[in-house]
């Protein structure tokens, strides 16, 4: 079986979730995908509140090197045990999810393309492009609602870190994109042209 590596950064709340998630209604079990944010790095040696103050957004708060040894597995046709990241707590909880091998291989985060060792495993490198000022509503709302932070928490950290960490690392990253998407999963003209690239080469796999 031959697998595609589809990379789709962008920044926090950009629509890289919308766009993998329409991608993966079309194409159902074809796809697998893993998330960079379930790499976080283990902090079982810190207590809650030096968690609250770690800087989320540098690439050094992300274990790469096992999403990349994962990576390299799911291309060889191997299922890996991806860990899974409890953002209520600022740690990894003690699940694992198992991933399975796919045609396609879906890689989404805001920092996936600023490691060279992901992007050399990345057949297409996909960037969602979207207004700061919208990001940050669609952040507040989802670290409010879904992971159960303070409205005064999700502001604090989103001028200390997530803002400047975006123009030192995520921004720059988009160079190394082969298709800048503006709004993501709401660009249709963008997601039938990616779709239509899958197809072909989910066609030619078929025979």
């Amino acid at each position: 079986m031959g697998t595609i590596v589809l990379g789709v950064a962008g920044g926090t709340g950009s629509g890289k979730t919308t766009l993998t998630r329409t991608l993966k209604d079309r194409f159902g079990d074809k796809i697998s995908v893993i998330s960079h944010d379930n790499y976080y790095k283990r902090q079982d040696d810190l207590s809650y509140e030096e968690r609250c103050k770690t800087n989320y957004d540098h690439p050094d708060a992300f274990d790469t090197d096992l999403m990349v040894e994962h990576l390299r597995d799911l291309k060889a046709g191997k299922p890996v045990l991806c860990p899974v990241y409890d953002f209520s707590q600022h740690n990894r909880s003690g699940e694992l999810l198992q991933v399975q091998p796919a045609p396609v291989i879906l890689v989404e985060g805001i920092l996936i393309f600023a490691s060279p060792e992901l992007c050399d495993l990345m057949d297409i490198k996909v960037f969602v492009d979207t207004d700061a000022d919208v990001r940050i509503l669609r952040r507040i709302v989802r670290d409010v609602k879904k992971r159960g932070r303070t409205l005064d928490s999700v502001i604090t950290q989103y001028l200390t870190t997530v803002k400047p960490m975006h123009e030192q690392f995520v921004e720059p990253s988009k160079r190394r994109a082969d298709l800048i998407i503006p709004e993501g999963g709401k660009n249709a003209v963008a997601v039938e042209m990616l779709i239509h690239r899958l197809e072909n080469h989910l066609n030619t796999e078929e025979g």
